[in-house]
């Protein structure tokens, strides 16, 4: 009996800037880029990428930070998780800095990056429903120094992809000075992989609430009539409260949004001329149905607290 290990890269660069970076990947198409690595590494170790060369990015400091601009937070992708989840970076954006720290166990806040969980775009990423709840921007960074900017919903939907040669520099999210939060649900006690989570983010500005659900299907889903439906239920220019009725009915709104009810394959009728019945949910998908509900109702209620 024989093992196989993955081949190893042939090429390892380490880059100071983004421009180097963009240089050594418009060099090496076949070449990766590779920050904390806990994705990468992974697919690596189970021989479902063997990469030519790697082009590392932990050497690029002006990545590794934020900054204030127009109103907005501007978050460099090589921040871990770890860094975002310190009580300064939740003061900013705390709903982000929830799922920082919700990440996983130390070993993988202390490595783990904004970007690459953006470029990864694991269903279960953490700080996806929160960046798409912030309807938060990318901007990435390109050959000959281009910059471009896209909403971070763009790339996770695929409408819009990285081009050859091109590195998510930074974040830029809008700071909104209100109540944010940030919830999941694991299958065991302790850090873990989402089987559900919501972000909910309250913008009075705009008089409005923006939710988003995430690891119950491909990207973070939007539940957008939830939310203009709640918006127009809350007292923007009072106590802005809410009935736990309402907040039960906003959970189960969402949840309906996400996992809707099977609709019959063959499109038949009812002898009314109605649709046919809806066929039941599978007792795995009623729970996770539940779950979001559960997890929106508490949501909106921490918000609104």
């Amino acid at each position: 009996m024989t093992t196989h290990a993955p081949q190893a890269a042939q090429t390892v660069m380490l880059p100071v800037s983004l421009d180097e970076a963009v240089a050594a990947l418009t060099a090496m198409p076949a070449a990766v880029p590779v920050a904390g690595g806990t994705d990468l590494m992974a697919s690596v170790n189970s021989g479902l990428l063997r990469p030519a060369g790697l082009v590392g990015l932990g050497r690029i400091s002006e990545i590794r930070g934020w900054q204030y601009q127009d109103g907005h937070a501007l978050l460099g992708a090589g921040l871990t998780h770890a860094r975002m989840g310190r009580p300064d970076f939740a003061a900013l954006i705390p709903a982000l800095a929830a799922a920082a720290r919700a990440a996983g166990p130390p070993q993988i806040r202390n490595a783990g990056t904004l970007g690459g969980n953006i470029v990864t775009a694991a269903p279960t990423g953490d700080a996806l429903p929160v960046l798409a709840a912030l309807e938060a921007t990318l901007i990435i960074a390109g050959p000959e120094g281009s910059r471009r900017e896209i909403p971070v919903s763009h790339l996770l939907a695929g409408m819009e992809m990285l081009r050859p040669g091109e590195i998510v520099g930074f974040v830029r999210v809008p700071l909104l000075h209100a109540p944010q939060t940030y919830l999941k649900a694991t299958g065991r006690t302790g850090p873990g992989r989402a089987s559900a989570s919501v972000a909910l983010v309250l913008d009075p500005a705009r008089r409005n609430v923006r939710c988003a659900v995430g690891a119950v299907a491909p990207m973070p889903l939007r539940p957008l009539e939830a939310e203009r439906w709640v918006a127009g239920l809350i007292d923007w220019d009072g106590t802005r409260t809410l009935a736990p009725e309402a907040c039960a009915a906003f959970g189960e709104y969402v949840a309906a949004a996400c996992i809707p009810d099977p609709q019959p394959a063959d499109g038949s009728q009812a002898p009314d001329g109605q649709g046919a019945e809806p066929q039941p949910l599978p007792p795995a998908v009623l729970h996770l149905r539940r779950t979001v509900a559960a997890l929106a109702r508490r949501a909106l209620g921490r918000a609104l607290a």
